[in-house]
């Protein structure tokens, strides 16, 4: 048997001969996670293939989320523990937008609207995520969004794939796919738009389990005529207000008349949403669904229903 280790499961100081070679928490996951890998054929264990034994040997490195060492050649350098951490939401969720319900799902006995779209319904006809944005979620984020680590799209646009199909049996057979836009000049500096990147990734995959389901990318048709503040650190008013008249449709690619599936990231207040999809319909779009690969969900407690009971998440 091999094991590679990453140079951040060595010291000196744990290599001194006096004391005997001592091994860091990493370096055991190392151990664990090979002796973990499945079997295969009559002659038992197959640790890995010959080009990721290589790989790791020349190359060793890192996963940029756990520490722990890659144990196969990848260009997206997180480690498949972490990948299969990366888990779909599994609460009670309004059937509009997506928002976490909690108290309010205890007295729901179907799918329900939360008390946002009760009250002020947003232009769109239905919101789907695939995961809640928090831990190895928000992290593999922003590695893509921030760190320039494009290849982290391939991995999460697998998951936003997911999310895509949970509106096929409901959404329209014909859809434009329009990828929240940036503004020019921030689009410039990053050099991509990860939302652009990520359904490149999703809609391949769609449209091989649908190949009925018509969905023409079409990111162009949407744009975003100023730049806007950042919205780490406003409330949702602040949001609402930065966002107003920030978004268009292009008279070049008309949206007249179509139904458009809208992507994204991250849902957080929706504020980002509800003013694409206003745009949209004001250039003429027929309805706009959202699809993103996270949801910002504010701490909720769990509804028990006793087994088999049907849960209220659409996603």
């Amino acid at each position: 048997m091999r094991c590679i280790f990453s140079r951040r499961a060595f010291s000196s100081s744990q290599l001194d001969a006096t004391q005997g070679a001592r091994f860091d928490a990493s370096a055991w996951r190392a151990i664990v996670r090979v002796l973990r890998s499945p079997l295969k054929g009559p002659l038992g264990r197959t640790l890995s293939t010959p080009l990721h034994d290589l790989g790791s040997v020349l190359f060793p490195s890192p996963c940029r989320l756990c520490s722990g060492p890659l144990l196969r050649v990848t260009t997206a350098p997180v480690c498949d523990d972490c990948l299969a951490r990366l888990l779909p939401q599994s609460m009670d969720v309004c059937v509009r937008c997506g928002e976490t319900l909690g108290e309010e799902a205890f007295f729901q006995t179907g799918p329900a609207e939360c008390r946002m779209c009760r009250l002020a319904p947003p232009p769109f006809q239905r919101a789907v995520a695939y995961g809640t944005y928090h831990d190895e979620m928000r992290r593999s984020l922003h590695l893509l969004k921030y760190e320039c680590i494009t290849p982290m799209a391939k991995p999460l646009g697998a998951l936003l794939a997911q999310t895509i199909l949970s509106l096929a049996e409901i959404a329209p057979p014909e859809m434009l796919v329009i990828a929240v836009p940036l503004f020019v000049g921030k689009q410039h500096a990053r050099g991509y738009n990860q939302s652009i990147l990520l359904t490149d990734f999703a809609l391949p995959l769609v449209q091989a389990q649908r190949p009925a389901w018509n969905l023409q990318p079409a990111h162009a048709a949407l744009l975003r005529t100023r730049d806007t503040q950042s919205h780490f650190r406003l409330a949702p008013h602040q949001r609402r207000a930065n966002l107003k008249g920030a978004f268009a449709a292009a008279e070049k690619y008309s949206v007249r008349g179509r139904d458009v599936l809208l992507i994204d990231d991250i849902y957080t207040t929706g504020s980002t949403a509800r003013e694409c999809a206003r745009a949209l319909l004001a250039g003429g779009a027929t309805s706009v669904w959202v699809a993103t690969l996270a949801r910002a969900q504010v701490e909720t407690f769990a509804v028990w229903r006793p087994p088999g009971a049907q849960s209220l998440n659409v996603n």
